[in-house]
């Protein structure tokens, strides 16, 4: 391995990390704020679900599995061995709400601009997570077969 693969490996792993801890945050952050104060987070995009407490339940329930999603997603920032898993789990995560949100808009119209913008960004995350997972699996395929072959290679000189 050469200097330069060495530099954009040591680049691609900070920016790995970067983009599980941004996603991590952004949702772990999304997550909290529903939990703690959904009627403030909700009237930010014109929605008030201050009298009706079955709502408030009812959105709190997926806030808690955003949640764990945040801090799974982290985890591959502090573990390289979970860097794969938090990968998929971030693409997975704001792939499935951005492309939610796009179909609710096919099919129910066009919500609030802020939650059409929270579609674009989900998409865009997830989309960016899931680049980054191909090429980290596409990564570590190649260097399981360089590996088998430096072994077999190695092997071969000692056996005669």
């Amino acid at each position: 391995m050469n200097r330069n693969s060495k530099e954009v490996s040591a680049i691609s792993l900070y920016g790995t990390r970067a983009l599980l801890l941004a996603s991590g945050l952004i949702a772990a952050g999304i997550a909290t704020t529903i939990l703690i104060a959904p009627d403030a987070f909700y009237q930010g995009y014109g929605i008030d679900i201050s009298t009706n407490v079955s709502l408030a339940n009812e959105l709190k329930a997926p806030a808690g599995a955003l949640l764990l999603a945040g801090f799974l997603m982290m985890a591959g920032v502090f573990k390289v061995g979970l860097t794969i898993p938090s990968l998929g789990i971030a693409a997975a995560v704001y792939l499935s709400y951005g492309l939610s949100r796009i179909l609710s808009m096919a099919i129910d119209g066009a919500p609030h601009s802020g939650l059409v913008s929270a579609a674009a960004i989900e998409v865009v995350v997830g989309a960016v997570c899931l680049v980054v997972l191909m090429r980290q699996k596409r990564t570590n395929i190649s260097r399981r077969i360089v590996a088998e072959d430096s072994w077999h290679a190695g092997t071969e000189e000692g056996a005669a």
